[in-house]
Protein backbone atom coordinates (compact mmCIF):
# COMPACT_ATOMS: atom_id res chain seq x y z
CA UNK A 1 0.00 0.00 0.00
CA UNK A 2 2.77 2.52 0.70
CA UNK A 3 4.09 1.92 -2.60
CA UNK A 4 1.11 2.73 -4.33
CA UNK A 5 0.99 5.89 -2.93
CA UNK A 6 4.28 6.96 -3.33
CA UNK A 7 3.48 6.12 -6.45
CA UNK A 8 0.75 7.75 -7.41
CA UNK A 9 2.53 10.97 -5.47
CA UNK A 10 5.38 10.10 -7.93
CA UNK A 11 3.08 10.45 -10.76
CA UNK A 12 1.27 13.67 -9.77
CA UNK A 13 4.78 15.56 -9.58
CA UNK A 14 5.46 14.67 -12.80
CA UNK A 15 2.20 15.38 -14.31
CA UNK A 16 2.50 19.15 -12.38
CA UNK A 17 6.59 19.50 -13.90
CA UNK A 18 5.09 19.02 -17.38
CA UNK A 19 2.03 20.73 -17.33
CA UNK A 20 4.10 23.54 -15.38
CA UNK A 21 5.28 26.28 -18.61
CA UNK A 22 1.37 25.57 -19.87
CA UNK A 23 0.24 27.28 -16.83
CA UNK A 24 2.57 29.78 -15.90
CA UNK A 25 3.16 33.36 -16.45
CA UNK A 26 6.96 33.40 -16.62
CA UNK A 27 6.55 31.64 -20.44
CA UNK A 28 3.87 34.43 -21.54
CA UNK A 29 6.97 37.27 -22.33
CA UNK A 30 5.66 38.38 -26.05
CA UNK A 31 8.02 38.09 -28.96
CA UNK A 32 8.82 41.52 -30.21
CA UNK A 33 10.20 41.54 -33.83
CA UNK A 34 11.64 43.84 -35.70
CA UNK A 35 11.14 44.96 -39.62
CA UNK A 36 14.10 43.67 -40.74
CA UNK A 37 13.11 39.84 -38.83
CA UNK A 38 10.23 39.85 -41.77
CA UNK A 39 11.29 37.10 -44.11
CA UNK A 40 10.90 37.39 -48.16
CA UNK A 41 9.02 34.70 -49.52
CA UNK A 42 9.49 35.69 -52.97
CA UNK A 43 10.41 32.73 -55.01
CA UNK A 44 13.54 33.77 -56.03
CA UNK A 45 13.39 31.54 -59.14
CA UNK A 46 10.32 33.30 -61.11
CA UNK A 47 12.76 36.98 -60.91
CA UNK A 48 13.18 38.35 -64.33
CA UNK A 49 16.55 39.36 -63.52
CA UNK A 50 19.23 37.77 -66.24
CA UNK A 51 21.95 38.02 -63.42
CA UNK A 52 19.57 35.60 -60.60
CA UNK A 53 18.58 33.03 -64.04
CA UNK A 54 21.61 33.46 -65.43
CA UNK A 55 23.32 32.03 -61.70
CA UNK A 56 20.25 29.55 -61.43
CA UNK A 57 21.08 28.13 -64.65
CA UNK A 58 25.01 27.72 -63.41
CA UNK A 59 23.88 25.54 -60.29
CA UNK A 60 20.98 23.89 -62.15
CA UNK A 61 24.04 22.68 -64.41
CA UNK A 62 26.50 21.69 -61.71
CA UNK A 63 23.44 19.91 -60.26
CA UNK A 64 23.23 17.50 -63.48
CA UNK A 65 26.91 16.76 -63.40
CA UNK A 66 26.86 15.93 -60.20
CA UNK A 67 23.84 13.46 -60.97
CA UNK A 68 25.36 11.84 -63.87
CA UNK A 69 22.95 13.67 -65.77
CA UNK A 70 25.55 15.88 -67.95
CA UNK A 71 28.35 14.26 -69.98
CA UNK A 72 32.01 16.62 -69.20
CA UNK A 73 31.74 17.79 -72.78
CA UNK A 74 28.01 18.91 -72.10
CA UNK A 75 29.01 20.41 -68.56
CA UNK A 76 32.00 22.28 -70.65
CA UNK A 77 29.87 23.45 -73.15
CA UNK A 78 26.93 24.99 -71.08
CA UNK A 79 29.15 26.44 -68.01
CA UNK A 80 31.37 28.59 -71.02
CA UNK A 81 28.09 29.91 -72.41
CA UNK A 82 26.04 30.69 -69.23
CA UNK A 83 29.06 31.95 -67.04
CA UNK A 84 29.71 34.54 -70.27
CA UNK A 85 25.36 35.68 -69.52
CA UNK A 86 25.70 35.72 -66.09
CA UNK A 87 29.24 37.66 -66.13
CA UNK A 88 27.62 39.84 -68.45
CA UNK A 89 24.23 40.78 -66.80
CA UNK A 90 26.41 40.82 -63.00
CA UNK A 91 28.60 44.12 -64.85
CA UNK A 92 25.31 45.22 -66.40
CA UNK A 93 23.64 45.60 -63.19
CA UNK A 94 26.87 46.90 -61.12
CA UNK A 95 27.18 49.75 -64.13
CA UNK A 96 23.45 50.50 -63.59
CA UNK A 97 23.68 51.18 -59.86
CA UNK A 98 26.75 53.09 -60.48
CA UNK A 99 24.96 55.24 -63.14
CA UNK A 100 22.23 55.93 -60.52
CA UNK A 101 25.20 56.92 -58.15
CA UNK A 102 26.85 58.84 -59.96
CA UNK A 103 23.80 60.83 -61.46
CA UNK A 104 22.52 61.36 -57.53
CA UNK A 105 25.60 63.20 -57.05
CA UNK A 106 25.81 64.84 -59.93
CA UNK A 107 21.69 65.97 -59.40
CA UNK A 108 23.06 67.17 -56.12
CA UNK A 109 26.08 69.29 -57.26
CA UNK A 110 23.71 71.04 -59.84
CA UNK A 111 20.98 71.44 -57.33
CA UNK A 112 23.93 73.24 -55.29
CA UNK A 113 25.31 75.34 -58.06
CA UNK A 114 21.65 76.50 -59.06
CA UNK A 115 20.85 77.49 -55.28
CA UNK A 116 23.79 80.05 -55.19
CA UNK A 117 23.73 79.56 -51.90
CA UNK A 118 26.42 78.00 -49.53
CA UNK A 119 29.42 79.27 -47.20
CA UNK A 120 33.08 79.48 -48.41
CA UNK A 121 36.01 79.31 -46.28
CA UNK A 122 38.73 81.41 -47.26
CA UNK A 123 41.32 78.64 -46.60
CA UNK A 124 39.15 75.50 -47.38
CA UNK A 125 36.74 76.54 -49.87
CA UNK A 126 32.68 76.12 -50.51
CA UNK A 127 31.77 74.27 -47.55
CA UNK A 128 28.47 71.68 -47.28
CA UNK A 129 27.21 73.79 -44.53
CA UNK A 130 24.33 75.72 -45.65
CA UNK A 131 23.80 78.39 -43.06
CA UNK A 132 27.15 77.73 -40.59
CA UNK A 133 29.05 80.76 -39.55
CA UNK A 134 32.61 78.66 -38.90
CA UNK A 135 34.30 76.11 -40.91
CA UNK A 136 33.98 72.76 -39.87
CA UNK A 137 37.39 71.66 -40.62
CA UNK A 138 39.77 74.68 -39.78
CA UNK A 139 37.13 77.18 -37.76
CA UNK A 140 37.66 80.40 -39.57
CA UNK A 141 34.98 83.05 -39.84
CA UNK A 142 33.04 81.66 -43.15
CA UNK A 143 31.64 84.32 -45.71
CA UNK A 144 28.87 84.12 -47.96
CA UNK A 145 29.80 82.36 -51.50
CA UNK A 146 31.38 84.71 -54.04
CA UNK A 147 28.24 84.93 -56.76
CA UNK A 148 25.86 86.27 -53.52
CA UNK A 149 29.41 88.42 -52.05
CA UNK A 150 29.33 92.51 -52.86
CA UNK A 151 33.68 92.18 -52.64
CA UNK A 152 36.57 90.54 -51.19
CA UNK A 153 38.57 91.44 -48.43
CA UNK A 154 41.99 93.12 -49.87
CA UNK A 155 44.42 91.60 -46.56
CA UNK A 156 42.55 88.00 -46.71
CA UNK A 157 40.78 87.56 -49.62
CA UNK A 158 37.74 86.74 -47.81
CA UNK A 159 34.64 87.27 -49.84
CA UNK A 160 32.52 89.77 -48.01
CA UNK A 161 28.60 89.61 -48.17
CA UNK A 162 26.06 92.81 -49.40
CA UNK A 163 27.20 95.96 -47.69
CA UNK A 164 29.80 94.92 -45.90
CA UNK A 165 32.45 97.37 -44.70
CA UNK A 166 34.70 95.43 -42.78
CA UNK A 167 36.16 92.06 -42.99
CA UNK A 168 34.94 89.94 -40.15
CA UNK A 169 38.00 87.64 -40.32
CA UNK A 170 40.52 90.15 -40.02
CA UNK A 171 39.29 93.31 -39.74
CA UNK A 172 40.10 95.69 -42.75
CA UNK A 173 38.60 97.97 -44.90
CA UNK A 174 36.68 95.79 -47.82
CA UNK A 175 37.60 96.34 -51.14
CA UNK A 176 35.01 96.94 -53.77
CA UNK A 177 32.97 94.40 -55.56
CA UNK A 178 34.73 93.69 -59.11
Amino acid sequence: MLELIAGVIVAIVAVALVLEPLFSARGAEPVVTSPTDEIDFSDIEESDSAKVQALLALKEIEFDRATGKLSDEDYAMLKAKYSKVAIAAIEAEEQETLDMAAEDVAEELIRRAAAGRGTVCPSCGPRPEAEAAFCSNCGRTLSVAPSQAAGFCGECGTALPNGAKFCAECGSKAVAPV
